[in-house]
């Protein structure tokens, strides 16, 4: 089952934040995310907060059901409304992950997005993206998510080979991927993103370049590509301890990105985060870009995640708690943290680092300015003008990002 959520201080049942999340809020970027719960079957390797109609067949009831789930993730949309008063900024992302998302009808998924444009109004050019599966949509279903108003979409397709796929439990055919980034080009999408996997138990450095070859011979102009974790409580994990896969190599892991790398960037594609590359900078992930910056997000949904202005807070897990607590005009979060100035400071870094920008070297203390400098001689970070008075990661320094990390922040 998926993770635990994280301790913290109790959450008003308003949902009420404290006075000086909001100062300067104008200056900030908004953005939304919204979690749908539902998946028709579990990934071996995920660990997310979803649930199979299987989990939530009589815990939950009629609350828990993903039938009327659109009417109730928007009843917390208004929530959020209230919350944040008349906060004047219109949302210049939303970003619909999961889970499934098109488990749901086109409708519901517009249906969300539509209480958001109705409570806070979208900017000119919002952002407005979500992640699909493969199997779960034909072109109706994508032209009526574009005329619905989303531009961006993100299909998982993690490899081209099945007996990869296999390993991972992802039930879509090898090719149906490939096939939706054109029906999404054919609805009017402007931007499709290529979800990839490497590292899986039984992949080879080959079975690695022909995804690479399949997912850029598709045409899309976003690629994120991450190492896979084999997090414990995950089916995976139990194949793995009974011996019936192979754990993970890291040297593997470090094998593969160099390959991703330069596949990509031989096919025009930059880096801009560790994971993500993209053909230009408007195909980048704004709604990303929004977390890794510090940004204000509002996560609706079950076990969703938020922060504004230095508060962060994350909802009930279950669908039916969720649901329940909305129906008694509660707000659904679970917890709250109030971060602190050097919290924040140790996450800017943490985040930062990993952006082709960098961090500011202003952000670091005298340990953390010692290590940068270790780091430059060690070749992990950049030097000459692009990199004056930041920390910018070489591509060895990529593929120790988390290493380099742990050092700076001290």
């Amino acid at each position: 089952m998926p993770s635990a959520l994280p301790d913290g201080d109790p959450m008003p049942e308003t949902g009420a934040l404290p006075p000086h999340a909001l100062a300067g809020a104008a200056d900030r970027p908004l953005g939304f995310y919204l979690h749908v719960p539902y998946c028709a079957t579990r990934c071996g390797y995920c660990d997310f907060n979803t649930y199979t109609a299987t989990e939530l067949r009589g815990s939950g009831g009629v609350l828990a059901s993903r039938d009327n789930y659109a009417e109730t993730l928007a009843d917390e949309v208004r929530l959020a409304r209230k919350v944040l008063g008349d906060d004047p900024r219109p949302v210049r992302t939303v970003f619909v992950g999961g889970g499934t998302p098109t488990l749901l009808a086109a409708g519901d998924l517009v249906r969300m997005l539509g209480t958001i444009r109705d409570e806070f109004g979208l900017a000119d050019d919002a952002e407005i993206t979500t992640e699909a599966n493969p199997e779960s949509v034909d072109p109706a279903y994508l032209a009526a998510l574009r005329e619905g108003g989303f531009n961006r979409i993100s299909f998982g397709m993690q490899s081209a080979k099945q007996h990869v796929l296999k390993v991972l439990d992802r039930t879509h055919t090898p090719g149906r991927p490939e096939a939706c980034v054109a029906e999404a080009r054919a609805a009017g999408f402007e931007h499709v993103n290529l979800d990839l996997i490497y590292g899986t138990p039984g992949e080879s450095d080959d079975d690695w370049r022909e995804t690479l070859a399949a997912a850029l011979g598709a045409g899309p102009d976003h690629i994120s590509a991450y190492a896979l974790i084999v997090e414990e409580g995950t089916q995976l994990a139990r194949r793995i301890r009974r011996g019936e896969v192979p754990m993970t190599d890291d040297d593997e892991h470090a094998d593969r990105y160099l390959i991703a790398d330069r596949a990509l960037s031989e096919a025009g594609f930059s880096w801009y985060e560790v994971s993500n590359w993209a053909t230009s900078e408007a195909a980048r992930c704004l709604h990303n870009e929004l977390y890794w910056r510090g940004a204000d997000w509002w996560g609706a949904g079950p076990g969703a995640h938020s922060h504004v202005g230095g508060v962060r807070w994350w909802n009930v897990k279950h669908p039916g708690a969720y649901a329940q607590a909305l129906a008694e005009g509660r707000s659904p979060g679970a917890g709250r943290e109030i971060l602190a100035d050097e919290d924040r400071r140790v996450e800017r870094v943490l985040l930062e680092l990993r952006l082709r920008d960098g961090c500011e070297l202003s952000l670091l203390k005298p340990a953390g300015a010692a290590a940068a400098d270790r780091a430059v001689r060690d070749g992990l970070l950049e030097t000459g003008p692009y990199a004056e008075g930041r920390a910018v990661l070489t591509l060895k320094g990529r593929l120790l990002a988390d290493a380099v990390v742990r050092d700076l922040v001290d």
